[in-house]
C-alpha cells in the first residue's frame, strides 16, 4: 500500500471537514470530534472481530487455531490502544490550547464553540 497516498487522503480529509470554519482552532475541535467519534466506533468493531476470530479458531485445526488467537489478540491490543487515546486526548488538546479559554472549556462541553460549526 502506498503510505504517501494514504497520508495526503487523510491531510484532505481534515481540510474538508474544516472548510467552513475560520481559524484553526474551530478546525481543529472539527477534526477532534470526528477522531473522537471513529475512535469509539473503531474500538467497539475490534473487540467484536476479536471476539469472532478467537472463537472460529477454536473450531479449527491447531495452526489455525494459533494464528486465529494471535491476531485476536492483536485487534484486542489495537482497541486498548485505542480507548488510551480515547481517554487521553482532550488532555492533550487541553494542554496544547492553554492560551484559548473557549477551545478548554470546548474540550469538556458536548457543544462546539461559538463560531464553530462542524
Amino acid at each position: 500500500m502506498n503510505y504517501k497516498a494514504l497520508f495526503t487522503i487523510f491531510a484532505l480529509f481534515g481540510v474538508l471537514m474544516s472548510a467552513g470554519v475560520e481559524n484553526i482552532s474551530g478546525s481543529l475541535y472539527c477534526l477532534y470530534t470526528t477522531v473522537k467519534g471513529a475512535l469509539a466506533i473503531g474500538m467497539l468493531l475490534l473487540v467484536c472481530l476479536a471476539a469472532i476470530v478467537y472463537a472460529l479458531g477454536q473450531v479449527l485445526g491447531a495452526e489455525t487455531r494459533a494464528r486465529a488467537s494471535v491476531w485476536a489478540t492483536a485487534m484486542f491490543t489495537g482497541a486498548i490502544i485505542g480507548a488510551i487515546l480515547y481517554i487521553v486526548l482532550p488532555y492533550i488538546l487541553k494542554t496544547l490550547f492553554a492560551g484559548d479559554e473557549a477551545m478548554v472549556q470546548a474540550f469538556d462541553n458536548p457543544e462546539p464553540p461559538e463560531g464553530v460549526t462542524c
